[in-house]
């Protein structure tokens, strides 16, 4: 909106105010294309194959009836697939994961373990010969049991540190008034977004090209272009729509596989995954065995913190589940200790998945200070607000704004807190027990490099080139917004085009960090751009072009604590003749830095939080010890919450809470409505029924269970 304020027009600010998605219309109607749709000339489609043991060697694959069956063109496999460089650091710090280096050598790690690619004219052929190929196993014993006290469990150093410790931890929890020792355990969890993984690539002109569902478009040009032994200028990737990624749309099997074949045919090839196939080649959450134990003093005041954390890895790649990051952030104690652990498995790699370490690690800690609450007589915010740290607890660093005990005081307000009856099990309402419950909430705020493009048009019109990803989260639209006000003009005045790395390199999608740093890099751009412009320059047929990078810019941010934070509330009713748990109202209040956008911003928050019931009640994925493959590997065996599921009053908002240090005050908000979620169910569940459940999900059976003083199942 412009006014006229004598001879000066004056643009109203389009950051902070809510605004639909620019691409909305080309969504509902179909005129956006994902990566599975896009029409090639020529265009060959492959089918993994994958193992049918879950530990072993390859002894031989039978080739010759399946090349052919009609449209076959050719069958890749460790016989014959092209090599592969190994031998190097990603993106993310480690060695790429030997699941995504297909066929490499005959090692079978885990069931669905990718052994082959049957590649044909159409995906019906590719399928059919798929199902159809033999392949012969040295079958050997495996082992995917995960447990609490698993005896080989070790600390791996890498990105972050494996134990972080200060003080006398056992001399404060000898001296503690109060003390609580407790285990908490979260299962292995699926991402489940709505569009699987696909990519198609090309050969054109000695370049290569790749059309992908992924987020990060530069993450992939880097990955590729070293497994392929290729500069990266040798590599265009392409990912204009994402359908939901939640960390798992990195470099997968679908793209190598993709590049692979269309080297050897010299045509276009499209690798599409099935649902059944994402189970088991692109990540997920690994199950966590959590011990937290507390000191505190007669008045709740925290004396020791200890969060130990094991996770489960693949037999061939480490990742670590950082479930004590939250604790390494949330409460100070005179003596402090995390650690990570893991465990390797014949199972498939764990990877990040939304807010990784922070949800199952929050469902632990604040699960814990909950009891911590009880034993001291205190109300849980109480408890919270006496152990506000005034500096990191683990790093030492300044917080950048920490306005957690805003997030309190409005939660606890529109939540009607005040009013609670802390005893529980005393409301009931028909066959129903009612209760409410709490849980803080926190998720880093971080930023990484990025180059933008802005393009002054002759027409009056701006372009912004970013190869940004959305992934359902509204960057897109976030970036219009910023870039007008940056620009001071409407909205309707620009065009952002994402998703292409010809723009060159971006932050990817992910840790909350993707909107931040592309509007760093679009503000810069942008600052130099209306330099230009002012100097009464004429733009020619061409445009004027500025491009910005940020590296150097969001260098500083290390210097102190940045995090988002946040309050969860849940109300629940619990029927403990049938088990079954009902979440009827949900509130969430942020400080998340500046709220770019509230329409998309409110979806965020919300989203996590519906994803925090299914969490809590619902998500589990189990593994049958005698084939290492999972139960119902299918979106009818794996249970996430639904319409059902989610109660109409559930609701997001925020505080003000701009980041100083940021050209536009953003911090983010894409992980931390899950963060805390979660365990303010499994508080409130507590309260209805004075029977705490410390390992999820919080099933009918383990209600009924808990109900008649039985061990959970």
């Amino acid at each position: 909106m412009t006014t006229a304020t004598g001879t000066r027009t004056t643009v109203q600010g389009a950051v902070g105010t809510a605004h639909t998605r620019v691409e909305g219309r080309d969504k509902v109607t179909g005129a956006a294309r994902y990566a599975g749709e896009i029409p090639f000339a020529d265009l060959a489609h492959g089918w993994l194959v994958l193992s049918t043991v879950a530990r072993g060697r390859i002894r031989s694959v039978e080739t010759a009836p399946v090349l052919a069956m009609p449209g076959v063109l050719t069958v890749l496999h460790h016989g014959n697939a092209p090599r592969l460089e190994t031998d190097f650091i990603g993106l993310l710090g480690t060695p790429p994961d030997p699941t995504c280096t297909l066929f490499q050598n005959d090692r079978v790690a885990h069931l669905g373990w990718p052994v082959a690619l049957v590649v044909a004219e159409t995906s019906e052929q590719a399928r059919e010969a798929a199902e159809a190929l033999v392949v012969h196993y040295e079958q050997e014993p495996h082992d995917t049991e995960f447990s609490a006290d698993r005896t080989d469990a070790y600390a791996l150093e890498g990105h972050m540190p494996a134990v972080v410790e200060k003080g006398d931890l056992e001399a404060e929890l000898a001296a503690s008034a109060v003390a609580l020792d407790q285990q908490y355990t979260t299962p292995e969890e699926h991402h489940s977004m709505m569009e699987p993984h696909a990519a198609t690539a090309l050969w054109d002109g000695g370049r290569l090209e790749v059309v992908d569902s992924n987020q990060g478009a530069s993450w992939v040009v880097g990955e590729l272009a070293k497994l392929f032994s290729l500069d990266p200028s040798a590599v265009r990737v392409r990912s204009e729509h994402v359908g939901g990624g939640f960390g798992s749309k990195g470099v997968r099997v679908h793209q190598v596989g993709a590049v692979m074949a269309a080297t050897v045919l010299h045509r276009p090839v499209r690798v599409v995954l099935t649902r059944r196939q994402m189970f088991s080649l692109t990540g997920y959450r690994s199950p966590t065995a959590q011990r937290i134990r507390l000191g505190a003093d007669a008045d709740g005041r925290l004396r020791a913190l200890e969060h130990l954390s094991l996770n489960q890895t693949s037999s061939v790649h480490e990742f670590v589940e950082s479930c004590a990051a939250p604790s390494r952030v949330m409460y100070d104690a005179d003596a402090h200790r995390t650690a990570h652990r893991i465990v390797r498995l014949d199972v498939p790699t764990p990877t990040f998945m939304r807010a990784p370490g922070e949800a199952p690690g929050s469902f632990a800690l604040e699960s814990a200070l909950d009891e911590l609450a009880e034993k001291c007589g205190l109300d849980p915010i109480e408890l919270r607000r006496r152990n506000e740290p005034e500096r990191g607890p683990a790093s030492g660093l300044p917080f950048s704004g920490r306005n957690l005990e805003a997030c309190f005081r409005e939660g606890a307000r529109r939540f009607g807190w005040a009013d609670r009856d802390p005893r529980p099990g005393v409301r009931r309402e028909g066959r129903w027990l009612l209760g409410t419950g709490m849980a803080a909430a926190s998720f880093p705020s971080g930023a990484g490099p990025s180059t933008a493009i802005v393009t002054a048009e002759a027409d009056g019109t701006f372009t912004v080139r970013i190869a940004a990803a959305d992934i359902g989260t509204g960057a897109r639209t976030a970036l219009v917004l910023i870039a007008a006000d940056a620009l001071a003009t409407t909205p309707d005045k620009v065009r952002v085009r994402i998703g292409d790395s010809d723009f060159g390199p971006a932050m990817i999608a992910g840790g909350s960090m993707g909107t931040r740093s592309w509007a760093w890099a679009v503000t810069a751009a942008a600052g130099e751009l209306r330099e230009r412009l002012a100097l009464g320059t004429d733009i020619p047929p061409e445009g004027i072009t500025v491009r910005s990078d940020t590296t150097e810019a969001v260098g500083a941010l290390a210097r102190k604590e940045r995090h988002s934070f946040g309050a969860q509330f849940a109300e629940v009713a619990v029927d403990v003749t049938t088990g079954e748990v009902r979440v009827r109202r949900m509130l969430g209040i942020f400080a998340a830095g500046k709220i770019v956008n509230p329409l998309t911003a409110r979806n965020q928050l919300v989203g996590g939080m519906i994803w925090g019931i299914s969490m809590a009640l619902h998500e589990e994925a189990v593994r049958d010890r005698a084939s290492g493959g999972l139960y119902g590997a299918d979106l009818a065996g794996y249970h996430v919450a639904t319409h059902a599921d989610v109660p109409p009053l559930i609701e997001a908002d925020w505080v003000d809470d701009p980041d100083p240090d940021d050209p536009v005050g953003i911090k983010g908000v894409g992980e931390v409505g899950i963060v805390g979620a979660a365990a303010a169910v499994a508080n409130a569940v507590w309260h209805a029924t004075g029977v705490r459940h410390r390992h999820l999900p919080i099933r009918p059976d383990r209600v009924l269970q808990a109900a008649a003083g039985e061990p959970h199942a």
